[in-house]
Parts: C-alpha cells; structure tokens; sequence
C-alpha cells in the first residue's frame, strides 16, 4: 500500500494539469490509491488564481474526464486533497517559503514529489530554487516532461543543471506512452508466452510498424510546435521508446536498471542515419487544407498565421537495429498531426509460409499479422489464415482473433498512463521512466537528421484528413510493404 505523499504541481493552472494530471489523481482517488494524508499542491502565478484554483479544478474534471466517472460525493472528498499555492518558478521571492512552511508542517519523511509541468527551459531554475529554498529533502523526486531539449546538447544542459541538485535515481523522466496498460502489457506478451519468446526476431519477422497519428493539428501549441516538429515532439521519445521496448532482449529481472539496460542496447544498435542516408530513409511532411471527417480544416500554415514554415508535421522512418535478432528487418515508424484517424499502435508482420501446399483456387495466403492497438481502444489482435465455412469448396480467408482489453477488464479501474506513472513516482518506483543515457542515445540517432534537413530539402505537402505524404507510401514499397492503416482494408 502507497503511503500518504506530496506532490507540488509546478504549473498547476496550465493545460496539461487541467487535462490530465488532475483527472488522473482524481481516477486514483476513485480506486483506493490516495492515501489519506496525501496533498496535492497545484502552483499558480497570482492570489486570485489560487482563491479561485478550486473552482477552476472542478470546472476541469467536469470536463476531461470521461463519460460516467465524475461524480459530486468523490468530488467532496477529492477536494480536500487539493492545496493551491502561489509561486513564481523564475523569482526567489518569499512564496517559496509559504511552500517550504507547508511541506514542513508533516512528517519529515513523507515523499516529495516534484512534477515540472513547465517549459524545459525552466527546469533548471525551479531545480535551483527548490534546492536555494531547503526544499528538496532525502525523499524528494522530481518529475520532468519531455522532450528534453531540441537537440543532444540542450538536453545535456538541461540534464546537468538539473542533475546539480538531484541524483539520477531521484529524477524521473516521464513519457507518457509508457504507461499505457497495453505498453506494459507488451512486456507480458513477450517474456511470458512461449508462442512469442520463439517467434520475436528476423527468422520469423518480415517488418514492424510503430504509428501515432493524431487528428488534431496545432490547438493551443503553436509557439512550441513549430520550434519542436514531429521528430522532436513524438519520434525522440515516444516511437523510439516503443522501438525499445518491442526490440529489447529479455532483462534478467524486471526492476528499473535491468529494463533501462536492454533499453540502452536497442539504442546502440540502431544503424545511423547520415547525410544521403536520410535522404533515402526519411520522410517528413506538412498538411495543407484538407477534408477531416467531412470538415474541411486549415493547414499548418494558416493555423500558425506564417507565411512559410518548414518545420515538418509527419515523420516516417525506415530504420534497422544492427544485431542479431533484428538483422534485415525494417521497423517503420510514423507519425502525424491531421491524420485520417486517432491511433497509436504497433504492427508485427510476419514473413510467408515457406512452403505453400494449396493452389490458387483456395485465394491468397497473406502473413500472419500481430496488432497491439494503443490508442484510442486498447486491444490485441492477432490475424491468422483459416477455412471459410459457408462454403464446401477449400477457400482460405484471414481471421482475427481480437481481445478487447477494456472489455476484458470492465471493473470500473480506468486505464490511465499519467495515473500509473505519477503513483510510481510517488512510490519511487523508476521502471517506466527514461534514464539519462537514454535520452543520450536517442538524441544521437535524431541529431543527424535535424542536421541534414537544415542543410537540405522542405517537407512533402499531404492534405489534411489523409494518411499522409505519397512519398511515405514509396518507402514502404521500396521494399514490396504497405503501411497498416487503421479502418482501412490492409
């Protein structure tokens, strides 16, 4: 059982508090994981913010959470949890002392958990300032966002003025995706099934894909959007940390430094992307006006109110994991804003039978296929080949055998990935979070390509409402593959 902790909320009135740092606290409350004594302490900039916080709280989870789960008897009682506090993360001023009087007014040895939820550029002088004001105590954490930095040597800045006043097993480096149920559950899959232990390297593998398209196109993120990009927003961290986690070797125990470990070598392993090698192995793109679900919308353009911009809103990749495992398999990876459909996901395509024993007449025999649905349903599917039977004659047809997770598990535990990871932080549970050196090595591989965009080339153009640029279906079929699109006939 968790025991009671504290958790300052360093811009607690911002978006992702409101939409999704509350709402999760509020699923943990539902479900017995808060424990009494537990103090949520959101930080807004003025004193009318803070009189007004809970009011503003309630109006957020009123509208965030999903269908059937809020309630005005949990809303009570999740409202004393709820400790709103002024403080200006860049000044030195005396609220920070109102913080640290508050801290210490319970147990000394109560976790602290710090979660920036704040530009990267601040990181370091919240940091500065908790440790200038004595709040950091033995059981203190801090939570970061991501991404850490626009490049490997903004990150390492970041990562050494944060590391001045927290040690590495303090810092928790959150990415979201990680915990996702599913993601986890990839894990399971994997290491505690024996249909897939011997069926998860390159004898048996033909390709993987790993997308995350979004409907969405820039909303309230347009000043940071368009500093960032896609590779940066999505690939530095959530499709490479995917890659890991379906690449890795089995870790000799599940704890932190173990998982963190094979992690790392999936990141090694990764065969560099240089100059021409970009060139023909990278795809980027941005979206122009376009039909969305029978709505036309604008494109990158007009929602940014530029002129002109090259900064890419759909990336795709074709990268190979130098090791014995993965030797000559592709694993694609893709992502996009404005996107046909919402979904995250991770294909295993599965090379032919090496042998076919029937005829033409039976229809064609296509590869067995392993879908793992992240977002928006959380499912697993696995497609094999099988007999019709309405029919006499020997006529083969795929079939899915699908497991609704949510279905599955309809207990009323709602899945929710910065529930999870926010609990972990709290019981200082570091296996889902990003290691130093991880954010390294990924910053390697993607440095190369930012530096042959800036040399060279504008994104492709696709309209918005597609499934992106024509020339991400051309890497694919380089190579006699086909993107797996989601509602569509694959």
């Amino acid at each position: 059982m968790l025991n009671p902790f504290d958790i300052v909320i360093f811009g607690g009135g911002g978006d992702l508090a409101l939409r999704k740092l509350l709402p999760a606290m509020y699923r943990a409350y539902q479900e017995g994981n808060l424990p009494q004594g537990t103090r949520i302490l959101p930080t807004v900039r003025e004193e009318s913010k803070k009189n007004d916080y809970v009011d503003t709280a309630h109006k957020a989870l009123q509208e965030y959470l999903s269908n059937g789960e809020y309630n005005q008897k949990d809303w009570n009682e999740f409202a004393k949890f709820l400790v709103p506090v002024v403080v200006n993360v860049t000044e030195a001023d005396d609220n920070w002392d109102v913080l640290r009087e508050i801290l210490d007014s319970d147990n000394e040895d109560k976790s602290r958990v710090f979660y920036l939820s704040l530009p990267p550029a601040v990181y370091g002088t919240c940091c500065e300032l908790l440790s200038k004001k004595s709040l950091i105590s033995k059981n203190s954490r801090v939570v970061v966002e991501k991404p850490i930095g626009y490049c490997g040597e903004s990150a390492e800045e970041i990562n050494s003025k944060i590391a001045e006043y927290f040690e590495e097993d303090q810092i928790f480096r959150i990415d979201h995706y990680l915990g996702k149920e599913t993601v986890q559950n990839l894990m399971a899959l994997r290491f505690s099934n024996v249909l897939f232990e011997n069926l998860w390297d390159a004898k048996t593998i033909d390709n993987i894909q790993i997308s995350i398209s979004e409907t969405v196109g820039l909303e309230s993120r347009a000043g940071f959007y368009d500093k960032a990009g896609a590779l940066r927003d999505m690939v530095q961290n959530h499709l490479l940390q995917l890659l890991c986690l379906v690449a890795m070797e089995s870790p000799h125990k599940l704890n932190a430094n173990s998982i963190r470990n094979e992690k790392l070598k999936v990141l090694e392993a990764l065969r560099p992307l240089t100059e021409k090698l970009v060139d023909e192995n990278v795809v980027r793109g941005q979206y122009v006006p376009g039909d969305l679900n029978g709505n036309l919308v604008p494109g990158y353009l007009e929602e940014l109110g530029e002129g002109s911009s090259t900064t890419e809103t759909f990336v795709a990749i074709r990268a190979h994991i130098e090791n014995w495992r993965w030797s000559g398999v592709p694993f694609y990876l893709r992502t996009g804003k404005r996107m046909k459909q919402r979904c995250a996901e991770i294909v295993v395509e599965y090379k032919p039978v090496s042998h076919n024993v029937y005829d033409e007449k039976v229809g064609p025999i296509l590869p067995n296929r392993l879908i793992i649905r992240l977002q928006p349903e959380e499912s697993i599917q696995l497609t094999l080949m099988s007999k019709r039977l309405d029919n006499l004659e020997m006529q083969l047809e795929p079939v899915t055998l699908n497991i609704e997770l949510s279905e599955k598990y309809s207990n009323g535990f709602h899945s929710d990935a910065y529930k999870r990871l926010m609990l972990d932080a709290a019981a200082n549970n570091p296996s889902l979070f990003i290691h130093r050196d991880e954010v390294r090595q990924a910053w390697k591989w993607i440095d190369p390509i930012i530096a042959r965009w800036q040399e060279k080339g504008t994104p492709a153009l696709y309209r918005a409402g597609s499934w992106g640029p024509e020339s991400a279906d051309e890497l694919l079929a380089e190579k006699n593959h086909a993107w797996f699109n989601v509602g569509e006939k694959n």
